[in-house]
C-alpha cells in the first residue's frame, strides 16, 4: 500500500471513529447544541500522528459528517461552518505539537496535554463567535452576548478538553506506539 493510501485511509477510520464516539454523549444542561463525548480522540491521534494534514483533514471531514448527522435544518449557513467544518478543522491544529517516539514520558505527555489544549481553545473560538453572531438572543437580559457565549460554550468544551486529555494520555501509556505510524513497513503497490 502506498504512503498516500495509508494516510487517507487513516484518516477515513479515525473520522468514522470520531463520529461513532459522538454518538456516545452527554447532554447535559446545553439546550442550543454541545455535548461531552470523546469524539476529539480520533482527530487528536492524528493531529499527534500524521501532523497537521492529518489532523486539519480528519477534523474537516468529522465536522462536515456532523453536519448531515446532527441535521442543521433552519441553521444559518454561515454558523453551520463556524460550529461544524471549521471547529473541528481548528482541533486539527493540535498537531503543530511534536510527539517523538524519542522524547521522554513528561515531554511526550507534556507536548500531548499542550497539543489538546491548544486544539480545544482554537475550536472552542470557532464557537464563541457562532455564538456571538447567531445566538446573542440566547443570552440572559442585561448580559454580555460575548461573555455568554464564552461561558455557554466553554462549559461544555473544557469537560470535554479535560476527558479528552485524560483518555488520550490513558490510551498512549498503556499503547504507545498508537502515537507512531510505521512507514518504513509500506510496500509501494505502484
Amino acid at each position: 500500500m502506498s504512503k498516500k493510501i495509508m494516510f487517507l485511509t487513516e484518516v477515513a477510520m479515525m473520522s468514522a471513529l470520531a463520529i461513532i464516539l459522538s454518538f456516545v454523549q452527554f447532554k447535559g444542561l446545553w439546550a442550543n447544541g454541545g455535548s461531552v463525548s470523546l469524539e476529539m480522540l480520533p482527530i487528536f491521534l492524528m493531529a499527534f500522528r500524521r501532523g497537521l494534514p492529518g489532523g486539519l483533514l480528519t477534523g474537516f471531514i468529522v465536522g462536515m459528517v456532523k453536519i448531515l448527522v446532527d441535521g442543521t435544518a433552519g441553521y444559518n449557513p454561515a454558523g453551520i461552518v463556524l460550529d461544524y467544518p471549521l471547529a473541528f478543522l481548528l482541533a486539527g491544529f493540535a498537531g503543530v505539537f511534536k510527539v517523538s517516539p524519542a522524547s521522554d514520558s513528561k515531554k511526550r505527555m507534556s507536548a500531548i496535554v499542550a497539543g489538546i489544549i491548544f486544539g480545544s481553545v482554537l475550536r472552542l473560538a470557532s464557537h464563541v463567535v457562532s455564538g456571538v453572531i447567531f445566538f446573542a438572543a440566547f443570552a440572559p437580559k442585561g448580559m454580555n452576548p460575548v461573555v455568554y457565549s464564552i461561558l455557554y460554550n466553554g462549559s461544555y468544551m473544557v469537560p470535554v478538553a479535560i476527558i479528552t486529555a485524560v483518555a488520550f494520555i490513558f490510551m498512549t501509556k498503556t499503547a504507545p506506539r498508537l502515537l507512531h505510524r510505521n512507514d518504513h513497513r509500506v510496500v509501494n503497490a505502484a
